[in-house]
């Protein structure tokens, strides 16, 4: 209508001013998602009504017949990288409630041992010429040359999981990878005493940007902040096949037999509880670790992982593909940074706690 202020344009952005919420409130209540009050709900109702607001976006989508084409690019799921299951949920339903507006949703997958399998995939979707891309930046240098490519094309690109720092990415959606190695130190801080604390990262790929290095960085943080002299040990196995975890672990814990606690920088903690369980090393040792992940969930309930930190993979995913919808298809701008809450599970919760 003319004269209209551009802040008056009908969508989910004139919705949530005028019901003072967030976007993400507005969002829950068009797709019918729990933790929005009664109230709040009524009024984003009344307001959608009054706008006439869904008629509006699937008459103009339908009538300009124009099909959206997003691409996500993450790692395959396998037993070993079984975590990528649940991002994968998370895309999976946000494209079925957005398909009714012309939109459609390829899924690329490589190799998380593999380089070369990122690069040959991240190729096949530069040549499709999609709208949008929902990536896990798991391979640093190949990653920021595959962002360098989008944005060279005008593609704009989401990351998930683990950001990479001065790339002009649409958004982030993920943990707040140093607060997330910070709460794990307080964690392991309860049981290390006065003893020496072992950091264990378990990756093929550890570069100096690589996201596991800033969880460990957020973890020294902590002991230094708050004046702890714990010995602080490092170990990065290169190898994530379990002879290696076990062949390094086994050394170490010989060498270093002081060491009261032990934290892993992602989901591969099951490893070293598959030691423990083995070798019988626990003891009191007290073990932390990342992930909602059965094998993790099997170890915690046997007392052999005592603490498992979760950062909500599944909506990380679902939100991925909803900033490239709210952003291309509505127009309307995005949250650059989502950080993702920072969830403890312990064998006495984890059973009431959805991914």
């Amino acid at each position: 209508m003319p004269g209209k202020k551009k802040t008056e344009y009908y969508g989910v952005k004139e919705i949530a001013r005028r019901a003072n919420v967030s976007i993400a409130t507005v969002d829950r209540v068009i797709h019918n998602r729990t933790g929005v009050a009664a109230k709040t709900r009524d009024r984003i109702n009344e307001i959608i009504k009054e706008l006439d607001y869904e008629p509006n976006i699937l008459a103009s989508r339908l009538a300009s017949r124009r099909v959206f084409h997003f691409a996500t690019l993450i790692p395959e799921v396998s037993e070993e990288t079984d975590f990528w299951q649940a991002p994968l949920n998370g895309i999976r339903q946000a494209e079925k409630e957005i398909k009714q507006y012309g939109v459609n949703v390829e899924k690329y997958f490589f190799d998380l041992n593999n380089k070369a399998s990122f690069v040959k995939e991240a190729g096949a979707i530069l040549k499709s010429n999609a709208d949008g891309v929902l990536v896990a930046p798991s391979f640093i240098e190949e990653s920021v040359q595959f962002a360098e490519a989008c944005k060279l094309r005008g593609i704009p690109y989401v990351f998930i999981n683990s950001d990479i720092p001065n790339q002009d990415s649409l958004c982030y959606i993920g943990p707040d990878l140093f607060h997330s190695g910070y709460l794990g130190a307080r964690l392991v801080s309860y049981g290390a005493g006065n003893g020496k604390v072992l950091v264990v990262n378990i990756s093929r790929e550890m570069d100096n940007h690589h996201h596991l290095l800033r969880k460990e960085e957020g973890f020294r943080a902590w002991f230094r902040d708050h004046g702890k002299l714990n010995t602080i040990l490092k170990s990065d196995i290169r190898q994530t096949d379990y002879t290696s975890v076990e062949r390094n672990l086994s050394a170490l814990l010989k060498q270093h037999r002081d060491v009261n606690a032990i934290f892993v920088t992602n989901s591969r903690v099951s490893a070293v509880a598959q030691y423990f369980e083995r070798s019988g090393a626990k003891n009191d040792l007290l073990l932390v670790g990342y992930d909602f992940l059965e094998k993790n969930i099997s170890f915690l309930e046997k007392n052999l992982i005592d603490f498992l930190i979760c950062q909500k993979p599944e909506e990380q995913g679902y939100r991925g593909i909803r900033a490239l919808y709210q952003s291309q298809v509505l127009a309307s701008p995005v949250e650059k940074i989502h950080f993702m809450p920072i969830d403890i599970i312990t064998k006495e919760n984890y059973k009431v706690y959805k991914n």
